[in-house]
């Protein structure tokens, strides 16, 4: 998985290279957020993000509220890495659309833990999407089936949307993951079946009476 770091601090900046690279992340790396927004602006950036609070051109709490508003249906996990403590600069971080919070001096076991529920997050957020996204093709299937056809009253062949006519079972077949095995319902079985096996064994029975 790759990893966006954005930290103006070469020793920080290294450290968190190290660490991550360690871990088995990809990481992509920026000193300013002029250029960390330009990434993210591009396609497929990375969705895991540790920004820097204080650093040049757009701070981190402001690179969080723009990331929300222009991506707001884009998954995003941010965290906010800065020296400032206290609660109320918690609250400031988490209001500005950040994830979560890590003071420096990081601890990496900590940050480890952080980001492995980023991890999660994105990935249940994927995977979500995915569903959503067989949900509406499912949904479009059903509504290819809605609406008025034409159906012939003789041969029960329908009309389609070229205008040729062609069996049900093809017409359906081709609009829905379904397939056809053909049988006999018992009304037509007792109309139509039935009928033809008795004439049958009333010509059978006529041949040997006349033997």
């Amino acid at each position: 998985m790759r990893i966006l770091v954005a930290e103006d601090g070469k020793v920080d900046r290294l450290r968190l290279e190290k660490i991550l690279s360690e871990w088995g992340f990809e990481v992509e790396s920026f000193r300013d957020g002029n250029k960390t927004m330009a990434r993210l602006s591009e396609p497929d950036p990375p969705r895991l993000c540790i920004l820097d609070w204080v650093m040049p051109g757009i701070e981190g709490t402001e690179l969080c509220r723009r990331i929300r508003e222009r991506f707001p249906e884009d998954s995003f996990y941010l965290i906010i890495l800065t020296a400032r403590q206290g609660i109320d600069n918690v609250i400031e971080g988490l209001s500005a659309g950040a994830d979560d919070y890590v003071t420096k001096p990081f601890v990496s076991r900590e940050l480890r833990q952080r980001i492995d529920v980023g991890v999660r997050v994105l990935g249940l957020e994927q995977l979500l999407n995915k569903k959503v996204n067989q949900l509406e093709e499912a949904l479009e299937d059903v509504k290819s089936l809605q609406g008025l056809l034409p159906i012939c009253s003789y041969c029960n062949k329908i009309r389609n949307d070229e205008d040729y006519w062609e069996k049900v079972e093809t017409y359906i077949s081709r609009h829905a993951d379904v397939e056809f095995s053909h049988s006999i319902c018992p009304t037509c079985y007792e109309q139509h079946v039935q009928p033809m096996l008795d004439q049958r064994k009333k010509g059978g029975s006529s041949e040997s009476s006349s033997e």
